[in-house]
């Protein structure tokens, strides 16, 4: 196939069409033509040995860097390839090298020193042989032979120095692997080593460092991925949607609050919440902290705790929501934007959290959802004595008192918009009624 505006178009026709139409095509012909059949042709000189009859071959050369580039960025294991590509090159260039090297033996005389390839009936014998000794000089890890022409010396020297260019090409694709390993790494998962140098500058480390180290080894052994949000930031807001859709659709779902929601609402709402996880002891929300988040249990188990953070007054599981009562108001809460209680990690928990103002656009989209959170806010602001009545029936009068008020208003400012409406079509029709007797005058002095 063939990329016309960014998609692949596979129809074989229009493929074969601008296959043939290319520049690649002749060098294509050119390279799969048998001239090595040239050799049996009378009266054409022998061309020594076939592989330098098949030498067009090579016009090969650019197709296949194009294929494996290709391959490269398409596979889903692009370090690996490099690998592989790698190793083919290695030993496609050993074994180049080794029949250079049983060229020169051939030419200076099989056998006719310890230096050139031993005089062998068995062409597998000789080929491995000249394989050996190539890898011996192109690695520079074993005692090669000692040369005994110029020929041989200026040989095994250039090899050496081809050895110097290979290792230094392997070292730094090698290198370039591992940093790719490593920064793929790093884009999912945080790195723990900074914030363990940073407690053993300040001489704060133990218990404390070994809690970090546990948090770092739980998020990479459970695939939890705190910055996934900085992978996606840079796919258009629809295709995000979709990405995370896909991956935490079926977790928002079990949440009560979520599930007669419908699908598109939910795509929307995923690029909003933030995934976080809390370790063992954690606590996610203190009594009396100012609330800026509402969480979502999506895995795991969380206890409301008293003040003396041991006693478990009630235990949170998959699915249930809390920390909504400091974000939205509730009329007659004595505690305003501060949180009623203290939530802590009995283990590993994995929640969503939604900030103050993505909850505004949600509860303002959704009246449905905003009365659900109220009713479950009230009930338990009156369990904790939390509510005052009288504040809140206070409220309630004073919110239908200005209600009325702006009704009034509302039916005084349409009164004022019909009489204004009503001046401005008299003023219209004087205008137009004055006009018309200045053109009368203006007709009658004419005349």
């Amino acid at each position: 196939g063939f990329l016309e505006d960014g998609i692949l178009v596979r129809d074989v026709r229009r493929t074969r069409q601008r296959y043939l139409g290319s520049w690649t095509f002749p060098w294509d012909v050119m390279a799969v033509l048998p001239t090595e059949l040239l050799c049996l042709l009378p009266g054409v000189p022998r061309v020594p040995g076939v592989p330098a009859a098949r030498a067009n071959r090579c016009l090969r050369l650019p197709r296949l860097f194009e294929a494996f580039d290709r391959c490269e960025t398409r596979t889903g294991w692009p370090n690996v390839f490099r690998v592989a590509k790698l190793m083919l090159y290695l030993l496609l260039g050993i074994h180049w090298h080794g029949c250079l090297y049983f060229a020169l033996s051939a030419h200076l005389g099989l056998g006719v020193d310890p230096w050139v390839c031993p005089s062998s009936a068995r062409p597998l014998r000789r080929y491995l042989h000249s394989f050996y000794i190539s890898t011996l000089v192109l690695a520079t890890v074993g005692d090669t032979p000692t040369p005994q022409r110029e020929e041989e010396f200026l040989f095994l020297t250039a090899g050496f120095l081809l050895a110097v260019l290979g290792f230094a090409t392997i070292t730094g694709n090698i290198s370039t692997v591992i940093v790719n390993l490593s920064s793929a790494t790093a884009a999912f998962y945080p790195d723990a080593g900074p914030v363990r140098r940073y407690l053993r500058a300040w001489g704060v480390g133990g218990r404390l460092a070994g809690r970090v180290v546990r948090w770092h080894q739980h998020l990479r052994a459970q695939r939890k991925l705190p910055a996934e949000w900085e992978v996606l930031q840079h796919l258009p807001r629809g295709l995000r949607a979709e990405v995370a859709a896909s991956v935490h659709l079926e977790a928002l779902r079990r949440v009560g609050l979520f599930r007669s929601w419908e699908r598109g609402v939910l795509r929307q709402l995923v690029l909003r919440l933030r995934p976080q996880v809390f370790g063992p002891g954690e606590f996610v929300c203190r009594r009396g902290d100012v609330g800026r988040e509402m969480y979502f249990i999506r895995e795991g188990r969380l206890a409301v705790v008293a003040e003396d953070g041991v006693t478990q007054l009630a235990v949170l599981g998959e699915g249930l929501y809390f920390g909504e009562i400091s974000l939205i108001n509730i009329k007659g809460n004595t505690a305003g934007n501060r949180r009623t209680a203290n939530i802590l990690s009995i283990g590993y928990s994995d929640l969503f959290c939604l900030g103050k103002e993505d909850l505004a656009e949600v509860l303002a989209e959704f009246p449905s959802a905003r009365a659900a959170m109220e009713a479950k806010g009230r009930e338990l602001l009156l369990r904790m004595g939390r509510l005052d009545t009288g504040a809140e029936a206070a409220a309630l009068a004073a919110e239908a008192e200005a209600q009325r008020r702006l009704q009034g208003l509302e039916v005084a400012l349409e009164g004022l918009q019909t009489r204004a409406a009503r001046l401005l079509a008299q003023l219209e029709a004087s205008a137009l009624h004055m006009a018309l007797r200045v053109q009368r005058l203006e007709g009658r002095l004419q005349r």
